[in-house]
């Protein structure tokens, strides 16, 4: 007889469930579906499978567990979401070798929705019930003193049953729990522990790391977990203020894997959060964001209270509630340049084989450094069905070769490699591939204008950097704009460039994953003192080149006039009359 398939038949019921599951734990859904297609195929182009046993001997660990917190001890249940978090994580494993798939794990759950529990029971199925012999578990934070409440909740797990007490050892004087089956140690381990090298960590709990200020926990686990065969770090947090900070980092990079934008078939996502067309205010919809809450009558008035008290105060207690509550990243400052959701609906098929002998701004966003330049070509055109103004984007993108493995060494999570080989990006090599080839630039700009027999009418560019380049632009017998890099030059493009996403009057071809990337990483600045924004990134290694260069040309696209009709075409209509 087959062992049950929780986890699928979970995936499988709420795959289109809009109703309870936003767009990115549709996404997770879909993905473990997905995955489970690729696994039957034969080869190993995908090496990993999904056992149900395996899922299942986790899920009925936690159905065991005792739950002491509160009036008296009650025998804890896990929720469908929990299941299939807890059955992603052991069920998926290598074909060949059987050690676990996953290495890397991202939970973001709203306030109060079981993220404690999910982290204590990971601790207890890695200490003792994993087959793993004098295994290192280590409970991390900002400072020892958190890292310690993570380490309390599997206390609790262990204090509540008779059978757990025998199996464990539980040191508070040293802050540690010593599985007894297998010898293996959980510790507390803040940033403030003075001495936290040479540890390799069969398992890594980061937690609430929306609270960290920077990645050196995170890394300091994945350090640690280089040589073991079997291992994972595990990321289980709310959604915080700080988009500079590491964990927006890390949620952006997800949501990007989620989307196929990037690959990694060895990081495990889950995100609990209500779609951006949602009223965030509706308490129909937060059943998205706090799964356990949502479904709680007496919970959820409760959360009605603390709406009203929130939106009433505002302030602090205002972004507390969104962040913590509903889940929602938030900051004053700082806003997302685009809806990555709208976006993605401006994606076709087309390509530059269908603008064949049209009218074209190129737009050029130039490095001195070596680092990303890239231009995009913008064909601005009438809807024949509409009658609407269009827009299509083609972007391209370089860099020099040396320039690319640093990036790379980094650990900048930008898939330099795969862009190359897409076609998207070309890698410079020279004046040693340091610096930015500009007559590698100025090629491939005359063999597309050449190959598809374009009519280029502007290139608007950055000035900045380009004083070596201009003479060469020259060359293309088109205006050349000048475009200043402020807001008061940038505002009108990128306003209207968000109200044509909107409308999904810009096209672009979906394959074109770097420009989705730029347009993910870009930002809106703090406006200037006369309301005006431009856009911006968030962190140095962001990559929003080929949205810089798309604002330049569509700041010259969107005041074309359509109806203009070029002399030269006049001339020849005027002739074919006597032929």
């Amino acid at each position: 007889m087959e062992m049950e398939d929780r986890v699928t038949e979970f995936a499988k019921e709420n795959l289109k469930n809009n109703r309870e599951f936003g767009e990115d734990a549709r996404l997770a859904f879909k993905r473990h579906l997905d995955d489970l297609k690729r696994s039957k195929k034969a080869g190993q182009a995908f090496p990993y499978k999904f056992c149900p046993e395996k899922a299942g001997d986790v899920i009925e660990l936690a159905n065991k567990l005792t739950i002491a917190e509160g009036e008296g001890k009650e025998a804890f249940t896990c929720a469908g979401f929990q299941e299939f978090i807890l059955g992603s994580l052991f069920g998926w494993v290598h074909k060949n070798t059987g050690k676990r798939r996953f290495t890397d794990s991202y939970v973001q759950l709203g306030r109060q929705q079981g993220k404690s529990v999910l982290n204590a029971i990971l601790g207890i199925k890695c200490s003792n019930f994993d087959n793993y012999n004098h295994g290192q578990i280590y409970c991390t934070a900002t400072k020892s003193d958190q890292a310690r409440i993570v380490l309390k909740e599997i206390s609790k797990f262990i204090n509540a049953d008779e059978d757990l007490q025998e199996l464990f050892e539980i040191k508070d004087y040293k802050s540690e729990i010593i599985g007894k089956v297998t010898n293996t140690v959980i510790r507390a381990l803040g940033r403030d522990t003075k001495s936290i090298d040479g540890f390799r960590p069969y398992l890594g709990i980061v937690d609430e790391y929306h609270a960290h200020k920077d990645n050196q926990m995170y890394k300091l686990l994945k350090g640690g977990t280089r040589h073991l065969k079997q291992s994972l770090v595990s990321v289980i947090t709310t959604a915080g203020f700080n988009l500079n900070g590491a964990c927006y980092e890390l949620y952006q990079y997800c949501r990007r894997v989620l989307r196929g934008i990037d690959e990694n078939d060895r990081q495990f996502i889950y995100i609990a959060q209500m779609d951006g067309g949602d009223e965030k205010w509706d308490p129909r919809n937060w059943v998205k964001c706090c799964p356990l809450t949502g479904k709680d009558q007496e919970l959820m008035a409760i959360m009605l209270e603390d709406a009203k008290k929130a939106k009433s105060m505002g302030g602090k207690e205002l972004l507390d509630f969104l962040t913590k509550s509903l889940n929602i990243w938030v900051t004053s400052g700082e806003i997302k340049f685009i809806d990555l959701a709208e976006w993605e609906k401006c994606g076709s098929e087309r390509g530059l084989e269908d603008f064949m002998g049209r009218k074209v701004v190129i737009g050029l966003d130039l490095s001195s450094g070596g680092d990303l330049t890239s231009y995009t070509m913008e064909f601005p055109y009438e809807d024949e069905k509409t009658g609407d103004r269009r827009y299509f984007l083609h972007s391209h993108s370089f860099i020099p070769k040396n320039r690319m493995q640093e990036h790379m060494e980094m650990e900048d999570n930008a898939p330099y490699v795969i862009w190359e080989k897409q076609g998207l990006l070309t890698v410079t090599t020279a004046a040693g591939g340091i610096k930015t080839d500009y007559k590698a630039i100025l090629r491939n700009l005359h063999e597309v204008v050449d190959r598809y027999n374009l009519d280029v009418s502007a290139i608007a560019y950055d000035p900045h950097n380009s004083s070596v380049f201009l003479q060469d632009l020259e060359e293309f017998g088109c205006d050349l704009i000048e475009v200043a890099q402020s807001a008061r030059s940038l505002n009108d493009a990128t306003v209207d460039f968000q109200l044509e996403v909107k409308a999904h009057n810009i096209e672009y071809n979906k394959s074109n994953v770097l420009l989705t990337r730029s347009m993910n990483d870009a930002i809106l600045s703090e406006p200037n003192s006369f309301g005006e924004i431009k856009i911006d990134k968030m962190l140095q290694k962001n990559r929003i080149d080929p949205c810089d260069a798309s604002i330049c040309s569509h700041k010259v696209a969107m005041g074309m006039d359509l109806d203009a009709i070029d002399i030269n075409d006049s001339v020849d209509a005027f002739l074919g009359l006597y032929e």
